[in-house]
């Protein structure tokens, strides 16, 4: 992701998240500009963003860990793997900063969810009213790093 892709990501929060108070431009701007995260993009054959994620690499270097922050995918092109590709690029970044990574998901997004079970992941919690305003819950998801645990 690059300055130039902000102004369609923040495009698509309103259009995704409505309800649960969306990143600004500002928001994704910060984003980049922290040296710990890997933001990415899809695009089409007509080089249009159809979606985004971004993971955060925390942690010491003898005790890492990573956070997916976001993955969204334009409603109109969602169901057809770009979700897929993007989780695994942050995956792949992940395991090459080592440890285990951990996720919020709304407890009602059972696509999301499947996605991420299908990546290796599993619930080890719940947030009740995690996102704002709407004071829907999340499940905390966790997937060991690899050949490790959580």
């Amino acid at each position: 992701m690059t300055d130039a892709d902000v102004p369609r990501c923040a495009e698509l929060e309103q259009l995704l998240f409505p309800g649960d108070d969306p990143w600004s431009a500002e928001m994704f701007r910060a984003e980049l500009a922290a040296g710990h995260n890997h933001y990415v993009t899809a695009r089409d054959d007509d080089d249009q963003l159809l979606g985004y994620a971004g993971l955060a690499r925390l942690g010491r270097r003898s005790d890492p860990e990573n956070e997916v922050h976001t993955i969204a995918v334009d409603p109109a092109r969602q169901r057809a793997g770009t979700g897929r590709v993007l989780l695994q690029d942050l995956l792949a970044t992940a395991d090459a900063h080592g440890g285990p990574v951990f996720l919020e998901v709304r407890t009602d997004n059972v696509a999301a969810q499947a996605l991420y079970v299908a990546h290796g992941f599993t619930v080890v919690g719940t947030r009740r009213g995690y996102y704002s305003p709407s004071g829907a819950d999340a499940f905390t998801m966790a997937r060991p790093a690899p050949g490790g645990t959580t």
